[in-house]
Formats: C-alpha cells, sequence, structure tokens
C-alpha cells in the first residue's frame, strides 16, 4: 500500500519540492499561476498530452515540445530553455524518480541547466521502493511506450516485459535515477496527482 505522506516526506528529505493534487485539472492549474512569460520546454511525455498542458502554458509562455513543431528544432530549444517539464516512468515510496529514454533529451534536462524542473506523475507510477519502480520502469512503461511508436522489438512482438534487446528500434537506452536534487538546480518539484496518467 502505498503511503503518499511518506513519498512526500521523503521527497522533501532529498532536496526535491513535492505537491500533491487529487485531480490534473487542478495540478494544471497551480502551473498555471506559476508560469508567466516563461521559455519552457517539454519532453516526450503522455502524462502532459493527456492533461493539456502545452495548450494551457502557451498561453503565457513560450512552450517548446517536439510532439508539436519540427522535432530537432524544438528539441533545442527545449535544452535551452531555464524551465523544463517532464514526466517519470516511475516514482518509488523511497523518494528515488526513475526514467528510461532513447534520445537522452528528456533525461538531460532533469539533470543539468535548469532553474526549474517539474515531474508530474499520477499515481499509476508510484511504487513502493526502489526495486519496484525500476522494474515498473523497465517491464511497464518501456513496453507501452515502444509499442505506441510502433517499435519492432521483442517487448511489443512477444510478452509485454524487457527482453533486454540488442534491437535497433530499442527505445530503452538509458537509464536514469534522480536520488537526489541535482546541484546547481535552484528548483525540482515533483507533482504527484490522484490519477492514471502516462505509461
Amino acid at each position: 500500500m502505498i503511503d503518499m505522506e511518506e513519498i512526500l516526506k521523503n521527497l522533501r528529505a532529498r532536496g526535491f519540492d513535492a505537491t500533491y493534487f487529487q485531480s490534473g485539472e487542478e495540478a494544471v492549474g497551480y502551473l498555471s499561476a506559476q508560469l508567466h512569460g516563461e521559455t519552457i520546454g517539454f519532453g516526450g511525455s503522455m502524462t502532459l498530452e493527456t492533461l493539456g498542458l502545452y495548450d494551457r502554458l502557451s498561453e503565457e509562455n513560450a512552450v517548446y515540445w517536439h510532439w508539436r513543431k519540427n522535432a530537432e528544432d524544438e528539441r533545442l530549444h527545449a535544452a535551452a530553455a531555464k524551465v523544463y517539464i517532464t514526466s517519470a516512468n516511475a516514482l518509488a515510496q523511497t523518494g528515488e524518480i526513475i526514467n528510461i529514454d532513447g534520445s537522452g533529451n528528456r533525461v538531460a534536462s532533469t539533470l543539468y541547466g535548469k532553474d526549474k524542473v517539474y515531474i508530474i506523475v499520477g499515481v499509476n507510477k508510484l511504487a513502493e521502493d526502489y526495486d519496484k519502480a525500476l522494474w515498473r520502469a523497465r517491464n511497464v512503461a518501456a513496453p507501452l511506450n515502444a509499442r505506441r511508436l510502433n517499435r519492432n522489438t521483442p517487448c511489443v512482438k512477444g510478452e509485454l516485459k524487457c527482453h533486454d534487446c540488442k534491437s535497433g528500434e530499442r527505445i530503452c537506452r538509458s537509464l536514469v535515477v534522480l536520488w537526489n536534487k541535482m546541484s546547481g538546480m535552484n528548483q525540482v518539484e515533483v507533482i504527484i496527482i490522484n490519477e492514471t496518467l502516462g505509461y
């Protein structure tokens, strides 16, 4: 059983800001109230897509997302932005944040060069501990994303789990674990929403 207060406490002990919302609508309103006149980069994320966050934040900010315009140009602008918003593949109750990535743009921006990073997760991504969070990232999130992208990988064709394949179409090429807020980052906030969001 996941203990929300324990997750929030453990995230804060690791240097992250942590907030919890009952609905995506509340979380979007919260971010919209905080971000005005900013340059914001988005990482690829079904969670952000589901929340409609791009359209809402684009009303008062310059938002760059490779899912909306020329992919390479948008990635470069997103990498240069001082504010970055993405999701995570898993979040452990013990406070570790886990992401698997294929091109590296999403995870790189959670590690360096930003003033503010927001990591938004639905309750479906919560796990009791680090090992279960890592298992979830590898065996739930990665195969579902590979399926969404129509990749020719064993995790899509066979049993929906990581086969640690050598396929050229493999999307899980890096694993990043945030144990603590990175040095030099002004603010890294984890926003947990009491909804099923993304993979």
